[in-house]
């Protein structure tokens, strides 16, 4: 039994395919080992996938590399290969976009090897283009077609994010101010989260595009590049999310703390106005004798009248000093 047949009957193999060089492919248990350039789509939580490396006959340093749990977006290149971590926008449905997965690629001649943690779209859209016949025709075609497609994803994610923040711009002085001081917040964090990897992740392809000419064509190297240059403006524009969410959280701060200042005017006024109305009314509340007109029927109007005279002179003081 081929090594080919053993790997397409193993729990870590997600798919594979032997390409036909038309943008098909070949079932891997159709093909004789090494015949032709192929793919091979790994599940790196399954207890098998490091047997299924070294029966690809995969340095140890490249498996050290591609089953390490803890890695960062980086490109490091070997005499037998490259190793290329990238760092994926997680578009599964339920889950966090900003909990970017990890992908781990080892890129031979004619051999790609690569390894997931969780379900990448990108890899499952290259993989319907081969089974449609208009996928990639090469092992350095599928690199690109790799990367292209999570840059794609990273696009319509910072885009979703920019319309996030317009959004909440739109909604200021509309809004509750608190909810959207949250929100602002919540998407400044995402932003945070998603540049910490796109900003080695852009490294990481720069690298990729300076180092790799023993394994990708010259047509393919130049659109890593164009494909790094994506992934910077990229990053600037989370950084411009970034500072406007600390500009709008400063103006909603502003608005915040001139809505409080209001409410204490307006409570400085009332207190200001029935002060002295206090004061009077608790002079003439007291039970003890000899308080003037106990018994004079038209008493309370004089008190009450007294007060109204009070409450003018304060407005028109008020005004005059134009506190109102």
């Amino acid at each position: 039994m081929s090594n080919y047949v053993k790997i397409a009957n193993s729990k870590s193999l997600v798919f594979g395919f032997v390409l036909n060089g038309e943008g098909g492919s070949i079932a891997l248990q159709d093909v004789e080992d090494g015949t032709s350039p192929a793919w091979f789509h790994l599940d790196l939580l399954k207890k098998d996938c490091k047997a299924n490396l070294k029966l690809l006959a995969l340095p140890e340093h490249a498996i050290d590399g591609l089953t390490r749990l803890d890695t960062r977006p980086r490109t490091s290149v070997f005499e037998e290969g490259i190793l290329l971590i990238l760092r994926v926008i997680n578009l599964i449905p339920g889950e966090n976009p900003n909990d970017m997965v990890s992908l781990r690629i080892w890129v031979e001649k004619d051999k790609i090897i690569s390894l997931r943690q969780k379900r990448v779209l990108s890899a499952q859209d290259i993989k319907a283009d081969l089974e449609n016949n208009s996928g990639p025709k090469n092992a350095s075609e599928i690199v690109t077609a790799i990367i292209e497609r999570i840059a794609d994803r990273v696009s319509e994610y910072v885009d979703s994010i920019e319309a996030r923040m317009e959004k909440f711009e739109d909604e200021v002085g509309t809004e509750n101010l608190v909810n959207i001081r949250a929100n602002v917040a919540k998407l400044r964090r995402e932003a945070a989260m998603v540049r910490r990897y796109l900003a080695p992740q852009r490294e990481a392809l720069e690298a990729l595009f300076r180092l790799s000419g023993n394994f990708l064509n010259k047509d393919d190297r130049n659109y890593v590049q164009e494909l790094s240059d994506r992934i910077i403006r990229y990053v600037e524009d989370l950084d411009l999310v970034r500072e406007k969410a600390v500009m709008l959280q400063e103006e909603l701060m502003n608005r915040m703390a001139q809505q409080q200042n209001d409410r204490m005017y307006v409570l400085s006024i009332v207190a200001a106005i029935f002060l002295p109305i206090s004061f009077v009314t608790g002079l003439f509340g007291m039970n003890v004798e000899g308080l003037p007109g106990i018994d004079d029927p038209m008493a309370f109007l004089y008190v009450a009248g007294s007060m109204a005279v009070v409450v003018v002179g304060i407005l028109c003081y008020f005004r005059s000093k134009r506190w109102l």
